[in-house]
């Protein structure tokens, strides 16, 4: 089924308690570099489609407990700006904490024969934004061709070359759930092999009773409160209308 199915249980606390329940099967948090298929090491990866502030909360989570990861995100997104002064403050935080940035790159904006430039482009500017080296590449909803691509791209690693898509295990929580089973039920997990783990921070900055749509709903409205003050603050006759209300 491709329904959105319940993420009851997902918050930072859960997230929290998976890690320790793969720390204590042996699981010992590495770089991509860093990561042998054969051993029971795992790679905390985040894909920030939604929200940059989000990540933030859960960068900041991490790093209170001396975990480091590495925070995929996009330059050109509809959902989010990263040149906002919140956004790009939030984004060189999560790098001043001792996270790795990666681009998060979409794909579908551009032909196959330009994805070289365009990530060498794109990782250029996250480079200037946030401070820090960019060297590892995600895509957004990969097409099926990308999926276990062995090269570089740019001369940069990505995140589904062999070694960290096929070799190894890999799990998300795409669209806000284990559709292919939870981390530790993984194979891998049963066989103590590597593991490279998918988050989306959007699911995860919430109530444990919270579904899927409840935090999507409660993020359309706080952005549209956002936005009906920034309207407000450039256009005197609509705040006047705002504060008649």
């Amino acid at each position: 089924m491709n329904q959105l199915v319940s993420t009851t249980g997902f918050s930072l606390a859960a997230y929290g308690r998976l890690l320790d329940a793969l720390r204590y099967r042996g699981y010992a948090i590495v770089d991509y570099e860093e990561a042998e298929p054969a051993k029971p090491q795992l790679i905390l990866r985040h894909d920030v489609d939604v929200c940059v502030q989000n990540a933030l909360t859960m960068a900041e989570y991490e790093a209170a407990q001396a975990i480091r990861s590495t925070y995929f995100v996009l330059l050109r997104s509809p959902l989010y700006n990263l040149l906002s002064p919140e956004n790009l403050k939030a984004l060189q935080t999560i790098a001043g904490l001792g996270h790795r940035v990666g681009l998060h790159f979409d794909a579908t904006l551009y032909r196959a024969e330009a994805y070289q430039d365009a990530i060498a482009r794109e990782c250029e500017a996250l480079e200037n934004l946030s401070g820090t080296t960019v060297d590892i590449i995600s895509f957004h909803r990969p097409a099926q061709a990308l999926l276990g691509y062995p090269d570089r791209l740019a001369g940069r690693f990505h995140a589904y070359m062999p070694r960290f898509f096929s070799d190894m295990g890999y799990c998300s929580d795409s669209r806000g759930g284990w559709y292919r089973g939870a981390p530790l039920d993984h194979p891998a997990v049963d066989e103590s092999k590597a593991l490279q783990l998918v988050t989306h921070p959007i699911w995860w900055i919430a109530e444990e009773h919270e579904t899927a749509i409840d935090k999507l709903d409660r993020l359309v409205a706080s952005r549209d409160t956002q936005y009906r003050e920034a309207l407000a603050a450039n256009i005197t006759p609509y705040q006047e209308v705002l504060n008649a209300r």
